[in-house]
């Protein structure tokens, strides 16, 4: 018997996501982290910047100067280093420019250059990644930019040069180098050390400002605040002040020649307030005087990876026929077929499971790493997923993917939810059926609701009838869960919201290195309209059903809710063990709010999957994206053994 809960009178909760200001500090300096930067660039520097970086004109004026002191042909390879949301490299392309690139750390900037590239209809490349260690080959590019004062962000003048020599590595011989950064001498004796705008009729910033002890950094802290939401961030950055002296010595030591200084650039503002490192700033160029990287004629000899899969000789309950069907063959094949192409690696499948340990054990010496896709777990029972990175941990064999800690996490839906509830990440509201609840439960939500099994993946026991509209629906779609997945098993009843269904996939592992794939959102136009929206068994498992018309579309969301979900989705992955690749996914209250619904370490890998469409959408092939996860693992092996 389910009985309605009355509703409690409580008071509202106090709204999430607010900022206390730190308040009054003597010192600037100790607030700066050394990685301010992985932070800071997001929709609030568009906004407290937006009078000098989202003014067309000028940023249209710096081209101009720029293509005037350089001449650079229409065919010229140009690289747009620390391009932020890519105004310079889209005011090339509006002049004609055909060959242009961009890199940036920021996620949040690159995403918004490639939408704007895509909207405008142009064919730049850009990218993510850190200028530190670029991702293009020697000798490529005829010009690279540094523009609208992007360096000198790094603690240490040991990072700038690093910049530097990565530059003139990526340069043809006799490339051109030029940077456009504030103009040191002059800021040291005419910052503000106290200002305050107003960004727009909702939004203020007040700023602070000092030296570093050193007097070689200016530290500047922004309070931005909204005038009904209150403190929206306070945050703190560090930026070297270059003089002509200085940065001429840097490219010297970097080994740049042909120094020369440009007309300085002052900067105008429609705000006209404060300006601050924008105000005035110098122009220095360079070449590289090289010879062309010789082509090293050498024999790559391509790893062997041991891929873990699951059995296709045996029953697995998860799939509608209780086996592998024509389907999953294909989806093997497809992906045999793809991993083939990639000339690094040679593979060797290991999906034999009664003697699984034993094939293993015998050849831990023929194989550099596993590629562990056994999604299905040991013998194909789910349960069982953290067996098989279990066992290769016993054998002290690196592998892809979630530790056996990290799976057990997410196999139990209700441990995420506390989780992230304790980070602070908003859920539906929820509660727990136990096994022992079988004459009596307190209905402790409002209708619509969906019955979950705690335990599980691959939507195994959720489907349309698990959206339930009364008691005696959810009295029977728990019954149903408990005649499937066993009466000794916990379950969920769970909120049913009705806004968009999203998800976010993460390639790599934070916070070092990683790419957040373009969010995706279910599109349930096709679907009857009295059927529930929700992306169920029926829409992963039975393509004939109505389910089977769902596809999955960028989700375009709203820049502040992009921001959050990466943002979320990045510390959930750290949080919870995750590793070289995850998906999260959530949905939209009524309020446009995203709850987390559930983490999915080791997501699908099929060549049509929620992953592989997000890659797409990111301009990577099914290819390039089970590539990503195995350089990601790599990187993540190459650190660990520099730090034992």
């Amino acid at each position: 018997m389910i009985t309605k809960k009355p509703k409690s009178k409580t008071s509202k909760p106090r709204s999430a996501g607010l900022l206390q200001s730190i308040g009054p500090i003597e010192n600037l300096e100790s607030y700066v982290k050394a990685d301010w930067w992985r932070e800071i660039f997001n929709a609030n520097y568009l906004r407290t910047d937006a009078d000098v970086v989202e003014d067309q004109t000028v940023t249209k004026t710096e081209i101009d100067l720029f293509l005037n002191i350089l001449s650079p042909s229409k065919e010229s390879v140009i690289l747009d280093l620390c391009c932020g949301q890519g105004r310079h490299s889209l005011e090339l392309a509006r002049c004609g420019f055909k060959n242009i690139f961009g890199l940036d750390r920021s996620h949040y900037l690159v995403s918004r250059a490639r939408s704007i590239n895509r909207k405008e209809g142009y064919n730049i490349t850009y990218k993510e990644g850190d200028a530190r260690k670029l991702p293009f080959l020697p000798d490529t590019f005829d010009y690279v930019l540094v523009a609208g004062n992007s360096f000198g962000y790094f603690e240490t003048i040991e990072d700038d040069i690093a910049i530097l020599r990565e530059a003139m590595r990526v340069l043809k011989p006799y490339g051109k180098l030029l940077i456009d950064i504030t103009d040191g001498c002059y800021m040291k004796d005419n910052f503000q050390p106290r200002s305050w705008e107003w960004i727009n009729k909702n939004y203020f910033v007040c700023r602070e400002r000092s030296l570093s002890e050193d007097s070689e950094r200016l530290i500047s802290r922004e309070v931005i605040s909204h005038v009904k939401k209150g403190v929206i961030a306070d945050q703190f950055y560090a930026e070297r002040l270059y003089t002509k002296e200085s940065v001429s010595e840097l490219l010297k030591r970097s080994g740049f020649a042909d120094i020369d200084f440009h007309a300085e650039l002052f900067t105008d503002s429609q705000r006209k307030q404060d300006l601050g490192m924008m105000e005035k700033r110098i122009i220095i160029t360079s070449v590289v005087r090289k010879e062309w990287t010789p082509v090293k004629k050498r024999q790559i000899v391509a790893k062997t990876i041991a891929v873990t899969m699951g059995d296709h000789r045996k029953l697995d309950r998860v799939k509608p026929s209780g086996s592998f069907d024509e389907d999953d063959f294909f989806t093997i094949n497809e992906l045999k077929k793809t991993l083939a192409g990639l000339m690094e690696y040679n593979f060797v499948y290991f999906d034999k499971h009664d003697t699984l340990i034993n094939d293993i054990s015998k050849n831990t010496n023929k194989f550099d790493f596993a590629f562990n896709l056994c999604d299905e777990g040991f013998n194909n029972d789910a349960t069982k997923e953290l067996h098989v990175p279990s066992l290769l941990e016993i054998l002290n064999i690196k592998y892809t993917g979630g530790t056996p800690q990290c799976l057990a996490y997410c196999y139990d839906k209700s441990l995420v939810r506390g989780i992230a509830k304790e980070m602070g990440f908003p859920i539906p509201r929820a509660f727990i059926v136990n096994p022992e609840d079988t004459n009596f439960i307190e209905l402790q939500i409002d209708f619509p609701v969906i019955v979950k099994p705690n335990f599980g993946d691959s939507s195994f026991g959720i489907n349309q009838y698990s959206v339930c509209n009364n008691l005696e629906e959810l009295e029977n779609a728990l019954l149903h869960v408990r005649k499937n997945m066993g009466y000794d098993k916990p379950i969920i009843v769970e909120a049913f919201l009705e806004g968009e269904d999203i998800s976010v996939g993460i390639i790599g592992n934070p916070p070092d290195s990683y790419i957040a794939l373009p969010i995706i959102k279910e599109d349930y136009s096709a679907l009857p309209p009295d059927l529930p929206k929700i992306c169920g068994y029926e829409a992963k498992w039975e393509p004939d059903s109505p389910y089977g018309m769902i596809t999955s579309v960028p989700a375009n969301l709203p820049e502040d809710t992009d921001r959050f979900l990466i943002a979320s989705c990045v510390k959930l992955f750290e949080r919870l063990e995750c590793r070289d690749y995850a998906r999260f996914d959530w949905r939209l209250d009524s309020n446009g709010t995203p709850r987390l619904l559930e983490a999915n370490p080791n997501p699908g890998w099929c060549w049509d999957g929620h992953l592989a469409k997000m890659a797409k959408f990111a301009g990577l092939s099914y290819a390039e994206m089970l590539d990503s996860i195995l350089k990601a693992s790599e990187m993540r092996f190459n650190k660990a053994d520099k730090n034992i």
